[in-house]
């Protein structure tokens, strides 16, 4: 059996109180009542009510400054804020420009106090019904996405074993075969693996391991391992890398970062180049990476939507749209930024990806 709905009422006069839960008590709801705003405030701390009628004018805490302090609190769900007033309507204003979501006037009429109440509690509850499913979703996601690495993990290692001649001399076409198979196998368990670390970071489980890091030696790391596939496609790749400050970051986790914006460059430009650049920010102390190609660039109506989960581009040769929501995710949890300029592309080419990371002061 459903419980019913609970309603906290805030108001430092006894007799209004008294009406609005009289008004209140016939309907099913659990009632509760509080004299101050710092009472209230400690009840939605402690067992957050499903709706707040908050009285506007009382001492030491009004309405408009207990409204402001609820929607602070940022670990609450959702609490749909009725506030009571006897001001005129663009005072009323205030109160939901902080964050109420209705109000009502007195002396207050019995009937329009009720269809409000029911009107904030059909919201409420059809928000907690959206976020209950998202995050059905969000584990089913992260369950499948774990459940199906481990049959790829296996895949790849015994195709691994087939082309190695493990189980027997193979012919130079199933040879051929096996290479486009396992291609597609590491293709699919990237993308698993994206996908995995996507829910780990949005559902805070996701930890990095913070050390003192050399950006120069990592980011000579990343282009020599990519240098063949600039040569297979006959683009200059350059690096001019100053030697900066270190940084504190996840080793991995930022090697992941920067081959995959230097590797979406590579993959995106069909000829020139792609060079990378690390420089220190004038007088801050700062790490700029700057990766920039030759491709067709990125119109100015995708990039506001570039670092969004599952965001593709027009490009022919699209990907998942995880790659750059991850990294986006990584650098934030690094205390940096992730940005990204084109020109238009019916004027000039190319793209620049800048990675600003804080560097460690001597």
């Amino acid at each position: 059996m459903k419980s019913p709905d609970r309603l906290l009422i805030v108001d430092d006069v006894p007799d209004n109180l008294f009406l609005v839960s009289t008004i209140l008590e016939d309907e099913g709801y659990e009632l509760i009542t509080s004299s101050n705003g710092q009472e209230a405030l400690k009840i939605i701390e402690t067992n957050p009510p499903d709706l707040v009628l908050l009285d506007v004018m009382m001492p030491i805490m009004d309405g408009y400054e207990v409204t402001r302090r609820i929607r602070a609190m940022k670990d609450l769900p959702f609490i749909p804020i009725l506030l009571i007033t006897a001001y005129d309507r663009a005072n009323a204003v205030q109160g939901l420009d902080l964050g109420a979501d209705e109000f009502i006037r007195k002396p207050i009429e019995a009937d329009e106090l009720l269809a409000r109440v029911r009107s904030l509690l059909r919201l409420k509850h059809s928000i907690a019904e959206r976020d209950r499913i998202d995050r059905q979703r969000q584990d089913f996601v992260s369950r499948l996405t774990h459940d199906l690495r481990t049959p790829l993990v296996a895949a790849d290692r015994m195709l691994g074993l087939i082309q190695d001649g493990v189980l027997g001399e193979i012919s130079p076409q199933i040879g051929e075969a096996l290479t486009i198979m396992g291609r597609s196998n590491r293709n699919l368990l990237e993308m698993v693996n994206k996908l995995l670390d996507v829910y780990r970071y949005e559902s805070g489980s996701k930890t990095i391991n913070l050390q003192p890091l050399d950006l120069q030696e990592l980011l000579k790391q990343v282009v020599e391992e990519l240098k063949p596939i600039a040569i297979s496609k006959n683009l200059e790749l350059t690096a001019d890398l100053d030697q900066v400050d270190q940084v504190k970051g996840d080793r991995l986790e930022l090697l992941r970062v920067f081959n995959n914006l230097i590797g979406n460059s590579l993959k995106f430009t069909e000829s020139g180049s792609v060079n990378i650049s690390l420089k220190t920010a004038l007088g801050k102390p700062e790490a700029i990476i700057a990766i920039a190609d030759t491709g067709a660039g990125i119109s100015p109506e995708e990039q506001p939507f570039l670092f969004q989960r599952f965001r593709q581009g027009n490009h022919q040769k699209q990907g998942s749209g995880l790659g750059l929501y991850l990294s986006h995710y990584i650098i934030s949890a690094h205390s940096g930024k992730i940005l990204v300029e084109s020109p238009n592309p019916e004027t000039t080419q190319g793209s620049t990806f800048f990675v600003h990371l804080p560097t460690i002061t001597p």
